[in-house]
């Protein structure tokens, strides 16, 4: 969707001139306040409430603002399965790493236990090498990982109820759906006698 800017040369309150062709402002049709200053009058109407509608609003990057009710569905389906995505990536990532895990070390020491007698407890200590492929592949995990969780931060931040929900559906759908297995992994403490 193709945006018009305005062809005259404007003046800001700090005595300099905006070029609409150059500069770092951006130009959205959406309001009528002309403001280049920033601030409250800037062309762009920022939400600060949470509102249901479709039209005009934008999502994380210039130009790619939704302006029908068949847009917002796309839209909505897009963050639903991002944030569902999200949370199938975070049990992933905690799955790789059990499997990736190197050096397990078991150390035992004994603990009191009930009417005098003594219990050897086990703790089992594991590692990862810092410069191996799993850790590497892990790391580029993660910043995927934040880089998501950005985006799902800032697709709520729109205060669009449409989207709002389609974040917290995704999430919760994705933890239901993902998080099971993790419950399934326990680790054991071993107690004898």
């Amino acid at each position: 969707m193709a945006h018009v800017h305005d062809s005259m040369t404007t003046s800001d309150p700090h005595g300099g001139h905006h070029h609409p062709t150059t500069g770092g402002h951006h130009h959205h049709p959406t309001t009528a306040g002309h403001n280049h200053g920033g601030g409250e009058g800037s062309m762009h109407m920022m939400h600060m409430t949470f509102y249901f509608g479709y039209e005009n609003v934008e999502l994380l990057f210039t130009g790619l603002v939704i302006n029908t009710a068949g847009e917002m569905a796309g839209a909505f389906v897009a963050v639903f399965l991002l944030a569902l995505l999200y949370e199938g990536l975070k049990i992933s990532r905690e799955s790789l790493l059990r499997k990736s895990q190197v050096s397990i070390r078991y150390n035992s020491m004994p603990v009191p236990g009930p009417n005098g007698t003594t219990l050897m407890e086990t703790h089992k200590t594991v590692g990862q090498q810092m410069l191996s492929l799993p850790h590497v592949f892990q790391t580029f995990l993660h910043i995927i990982q934040v880089v998501v969780s950005y985006f799902l931060m800032l697709v709520f931040m729109t205060y669009n109820a449409y989207l709002c929900i389609a974040v917290a559906a995704g999430a919760g759908a994705g933890y239901f759906l993902f998080s099971w297995k993790k419950a399934v992994v326990v680790d054991i403490t071993e107690h004898c006698h």
